[in-house]
């Protein structure tokens, strides 16, 4: 049997049905706060188009450079590319990412991955063995 979806003890159905300021009690502290303060222009800007998208029932996505925006339910199912600063990451937004923020998916540096020791990489690499 799958497990269904909840947050916070609410369905997604019931989370789309909420007003905007029942879900926001709902929220973590930073998300509330941030949330309770107003969207910026350029977050009204992408929630017209995310309701666009959604109106028209398209898969295109949608690209934006806003990562400061939490992820709401309505944008459920929807494919939104967030700049990462140098391209445009595809984030699937599903159910399980209601309450974060979309740059919290699109990592902005990539991680180090560390080669091995080398001749003349330091003083301990003369006792490592050749290959």
């Amino acid at each position: 049997m799958a497990k269904q979806f909840a947050y916070r003890g609410y369905s997604l159905e019931e989370l789309t049905n909420l007003s905007i300021s029942e879900f926001i009690s709902l929220l973590p502290a930073r998300q509330r706060r941030s949330l309770r303060r107003g969207f910026t222009p350029q977050q009204r800007i992408l929630l017209t188009k995310i309701r666009e998208a959604k109106k028209k029932n398209r898969k295109k996505p949608i690209k934006t450079h806003v990562r400061d925006l939490v992820i709401l339910p309505e944008m459920v199912g929807l494919t939104i590319h967030v700049y990462n600063g140098r391209n445009f990451v595809p984030v699937e937004i599903t159910p399980e990412k209601i309450g974060h923020y979309l740059g919290e998916f699109a990592i902005t540096n990539k991680p180090v991955n560390h080669g091995t020791p080398g001749i003349g990489a330091s003083r301990s690499s003369m006792y490592v063995p050749l290959k």
